[in-house]
């Protein structure tokens, strides 16, 4: 790939984010931007139309987003390496992201000589992570999964989100409020938290909750 200009997509919403990927690398003689795309469906039909190296993918698109459109590509065989270009690093976007096939996972902090050296690369089909996406990544391999919140420590969390008391939800459930406080204690170990609140938040970031749920 060091002799062959590098054919690059780029991927985002934000015009003004397009506009500024295309002047760094059309600028540079390794690399050739053959196109843009506004959404995930975009990206999917101009990589085939287009065949580039890279593609720099944007998460959080209208439509069809960039998980699903990188899900898509290796459904379609395309040999295109997909590098994230994201400003967002949680478990609930990385993961995915690395699962359905990314070769890279970046943050829209990168400085210019890191994402040209990202791409490149990412090109050769090398992975590329930003230093908080690999220290989370690790956490993940490090990090034994969590016990799975019981049918009924799920139903005391719903009421938990919910607003209910352990006192209403006790009654809500029929057992004694000593068991919805025993059950309370478990949820929180399991979910590594110390409080209501933030029980209830790392639900709904894990999947665990949802909006369907209330």
């Amino acid at each position: 790939m060091a002799e062959q200009r590098i054919r690059l997509l780029i991927a985002d919403d934000h015009p003004i984010v397009r506009d500024g990927l295309r002047g760094m690398f059309a600028g540079d003689p390794g690399f050739e931007v053959l196109g843009e795309a506004a959404d995930g469906a975009q990206a999917v039909a101009l990589a085939q139309a287009l065949h580039p190296h890279v593609i720099l993918m944007d998460l959080r698109m209208p439509g069809m987003d960039g998980v699903a459109a990188i899900k898509e590509l290796a459904r379609l065989g395309s040999p295109a390496r997909v590098l994230v270009l994201t400003t967002y690093d949680t478990d609930r976007d990385v993961m995915p992201a690395i699962e359905a096939g990314a070769t890279g996972y970046l943050l829209k902090d990168t400085g210019r000589d890191e994402l040209v050296r990202a791409v490149r690369t990412a090109a050769r089909g090398e992975a590329v992570l930003s230093p908080s996406v690999a220290t989370r990544l690790l956490g993940q391999v490090r990090t034994p999964a969590a016990d799975p919140l019981s049918a009924r420590e799920l139903e005391i969390l719903r009421l938990i989100a919910d607003g209910a008391t352990n006192r209403e939800a006790a009654a809500r459930l029929f057992i004694s409020e000593a068991t919805v406080k025993s059950h309370v204690l478990h949820i929180y170990t399991k979910l590594g938290v110390n409080d209501r609140a933030a029980a209830v938040a790392t639900a709904f970031r894990r999947g665990l909750l949802t909006l369907e749920n209330d």
